[in-house]
């Protein structure tokens, strides 16, 4: 009888080892002071500073990608799925008014395929250097009896940081408020499932995938800048569910959002999959974030300059509606 070794099993240790070897320079350009040692070994070390904190919070989050990943399969490129995967998380902490800290990926596949491993944590690392938080460690799981040939998914984790005190979480807001739209980037990690059931592999490949594949924008670092100088009561992160099942999350009971369409510039690639799909309006901005990846709430009198704030900051943003009255929900005008 031939022996049996794991290699024979589907699992390739001497693989993994080279994809880890490979990914340590990428992983070093995402440092911070407050890291202690490097990949490698059981757990990360994160030494956080709390000076000036009186009663520091903790904020988590985790995420993946979801079916964009399909696409990224579909023409071979893989360097920007690991943008979404880091944006996904860290904007979720930072709608609560907090830095992100560090961040984990955890990328599961039937076979370790070292080049297309190195360009995935190439994303997630620069997705990193961009929110400004540390990749402190990571799991890549070889599991042939879970995922087949070309099979995979990611899935990410990341802790932030706030004072108690400052912890944004919508209850301050009030009837007049304006609502302030930051400009995505393109349909960023939602969605995919209705984009591909629409257009077809051809018409992907021909070359819409450059589109669908855009990587998602990250905005807590600017989120957190212009905080430095603007009181921001509200904040949501238009991911899945669109604006619809976002924006009401961040809203006090007793209010509501309306917002006006037209505000705003939508690009073209979701009236593509409007009139492609001959999908309704209400669906299209409860699935999609229409233009929209974050949505602000501050004092009127604060709307023009936090608009100029972000704009500085090389974001584009608009006042597209304000805070009323209502049944915490959100109106389209």
């Amino acid at each position: 009888m031939a022996r049996v070794t794991y290699k024979k099993a589907g699992v390739d240790i001497d693989a993994a080892d080279r994809f880890i070897r490979l990914i340590k320079p990428l992983v070093r350009k995402t440092g911070r002071p407050e890291v202690l040692g490097g990949i490698g070994g059981f757990s990360g070390l994160f030494k956080p500073r709390l000076a000036g904190m009186k009663r520091p919070v903790l904020v988590s989050s985790t995420d993946g990608v979801g079916t964009k990943l399909l696409i990224a399969a579909m023409v071979g490129k893989y360097d920007t799925v690991g943008v979404d995967l880091v944006a996904m998380s860290v904007d979720d902490v930072v709608v609560l008014g907090a830095e992100p800290l560090f961040f984990l990926d955890y990328i599961a596949v039937g076979k370790v395929e070292p080049r297309m491993l190195v360009d995935i944590v190439r994303g997630v690392a620069r997705g990193c250097r961009e929110a400004r938080c540390a990749l402190v460690g990571g799991e890549t799981a070889e599991l042939p009896g879970l995922y087949g040939p070309g099979k995979w998914d990611l899935a990410g984790f990341c802790v932030g940081l706030v004072d108690e005190s400052k912890i944004i979480d919508g209850r301050a807001c009030r009837a007049g408020d304006a609502v302030i739209g930051l400009a995505s980037s393109g349909l960023h990690s939602n969605g995919y499932s209705l984009a591909r059931k629409i257009f077809s592999e051809k018409e992907i490949k021909a070359g819409l995938w450059r589109e669908l594949l855009r990587p998602t924008r990250i905005y807590c670092t600017a989120i957190l800048e212009v905080l430095k100088k603007v009181r921001i009561k509200s904040m949501a992160h238009i991911t899945g569910g669109g604006f619809y099942d976002n924006i009401p999350r961040v809203i006090p009971e007793g209010y509501s959002v309306r917002v006006e369409k037209g505000s705003w510039p939508i690009p073209p690639i979701f009236r593509k999959i409007q009139l492609a799909g001959n999908v309704d309006e209400r669906e299209m901005f409860r699935t999609l974030n229409m233009g929209i990846g974050m949505a602000l709430a501050v004092s009127a009198r604060d709307a023009d300059r936090t608009v100029a704030l972000f704009a500085e900051r090389g974001q584009k943003a608009w006042i597209i509606g304000e805070v009323v009255r209502g049944k915490r929900e959100v109106v389209l005008l």
